[in-house]
């Protein structure tokens, strides 16, 4: 199947014709389920309240994992990060897109997650690593809106986003997953303090994604935004990849930027449709459109589906 880049679906919460106003969508989130809902909650949060938030949160979240040597280092040695920066990053976004645009028991969310699971066990990664890349999607957006969403995520969001990866996760083989935020949070904390460390492959990728980042901007502004992103960063990353601590001025005026665009975005009207992250102006590769499945690579043949077991369809492929 086929996606165009600009297509729009809505999924608008509807109130008898009236106009949606800045609050209604977290109200409407309100009378929902965490455990049952999550992936209706989450595809609110993502795609009509915080798209450009989540898209921002996600890479630092992507980004945060280069700072684990044996993740850091198996990214350099597939070369997908440093040699073909921007596909990596589209067909990373895209994947993930698949699932929350359209579920998990979609033909493109199944599609989606087989690929991804083909990729992964191409390569000899841990179960610990692979959940803390998981822990990383959960924590990380929280504690971005924090410090520079237009609010902060309510407990029933937070209740989904870890039911929706906790289901993400499962689907993915990967075992002992935390149940709830707070426990994905100490996950990662404790991993982070543990595991935290120089590798030179790891600093390859960390200075291959900052490039790319710069190139997504006009050639004089390319240098600002690598010191921008930087200035995003907390000591502990910027001690693992040996960078120099940007300086106050660079940090307050960047953090206060977005704390600006914060304020300004609450005041503006709430968006009538969804934002996905295949409409992002950053993703470059496919300007006639995809299919799920030929995205991502495919290092070897072998190993092919999802651990979670399915229903069988008339006519479906085994997963």
């Amino acid at each position: 199947m086929v996606f165009p880049v600009d297509v729009e679906l809505d999924l608008r919460p509807r109130k008898g014709g009236s106009t949606v106003k800045r609050y209604d969508r977290l109200k409407e989130i309100q009378r929902l389920d965490p455990e049952r809902d999550f992936l209706r909650i989450y595809r609110i949060t993502a795609t009509y309240e915080f798209p450009w938030d989540v898209t921002r949160a996600l890479e630092l979240a992507l980004y945060r994992t280069y700072a684990v040597p044996s993740i850091g280092r198996l990214l350099a040695e597939t070369a997908e990060l440093t040699n073909r920066s921007q596909k990596r990053y589209d067909d990373t976004a895209l994947l993930l897109d698949a699932v929350v645009e359209h579920g998990f028991e979609s033909d493109p969310g199944r599609t989606a997650i087989r690929r991804i699971n083909q990729m992964h066990r191409s390569y000899d990664i841990s179960n610990d690593d692979m959940r803390y890349v998981l822990c990383t999607f959960v924590v990380t957006p929280k504690r971005w809106l924090d410090s520079y969403g237009w609010r902060r995520l309510s407990d029933h969001e937070l209740r989904a986003c870890a039911a929706y990866y906790r289901t993400l996760g499962a689907h993915m083989g990967i075992k002992h997953l935390p149940e709830t935020y707070e426990d994905f949070e100490r996950t990662l904390d404790t991993y982070e303090a543990e595991h935290f460390g120089w590798d030179e492959g790891g600093r390859r990728v960390s200075d291959a994604t900052l490039d790319l980042m710069g190139s997504w901007y006009p050639r004089p502004f390319a240098p600002v935004a690598r010191k921008a992103a930087l200035a995003l960063l907390d000591d502990s990353l910027l001690r693992a990849f040996r960078y120099e601590r940007p300086g106050p001025v660079t940090r307050n005026l960047t953090r206060g930027a977005l704390r600006l665009r914060a304020r300004a975005v609450r005041l503006l009207p709430p968006r009538t449709t969804p934002h996905f992250a295949r409409q992002n102006p950053e993703i470059k590769g496919y300007p006639d459109g995809y299919e799920v499945s030929g995205l991502g690579t495919f290092p070897t043949p072998g190993i092919r589906g999802c651990p979670v077991p399915h229903e069988r369809r008339p006519g479906a492929s085994a997963e």
